[in-house]
């Protein structure tokens, strides 16, 4: 599915077809908020990169530094997309041990799963609890 007559891509199609963002509208709002740059320059959605092109991309606390190794035409399966970009050894070393740490504070500060989601009545007791100032 990879397509090497493919020479450039939108910077938005590009990080949905490689899975970083579910919608190209949410990739694109991260471009223009400035959470990707591109060879350490802000762009805009619009911005056309090509394979070899070094991307930081800030996302949920977390940061990757890759480098663009293929283009796809259309969002390819996860692990097609993990085909499409090289990250950087210190890049997932450091993410590795942010989600470490977020594990040991979770434990930490006691946090649990809940075991359902809340009825009809209880989100009203909720929302009542809410308003009330």
């Amino acid at each position: 599915m990879l397509e090497s007559s493919l020479e450039s891509i939108r910077i938005d199609k590009w990080l949905w077809t490689a899975r970083f963002f579910k919608t190209r509208s949410l990739a694109s709002e991260a471009v223009a908020g400035g959470k990707i740059h591109v060879d350490k320059q802000r762009v805009k959605p619009s911005k056309d990169i090509k394979i070899g092109a070094k991307l930081s991309i800030h996302k949920d606390g977390a940061e990757w530094l890759i480098t663009i190794a293929g283009i796809a035409k259309q969002r390819v399966s996860a692990k097609e997309a993990a085909l499409l970009y090289e990250e950087s050894v210190e890049s997932l070393e450091k993410r590795q041990k942010q989600v470490e740490i977020r594990r040991e504070e979770r434990q930490f500060l006691g946090f649990r799963k809940p075991e359902h989601k809340p009825n009809k009545k209880n989100r009203e007791l909720i929302h009542q609890f809410k308003r009330a100032d």
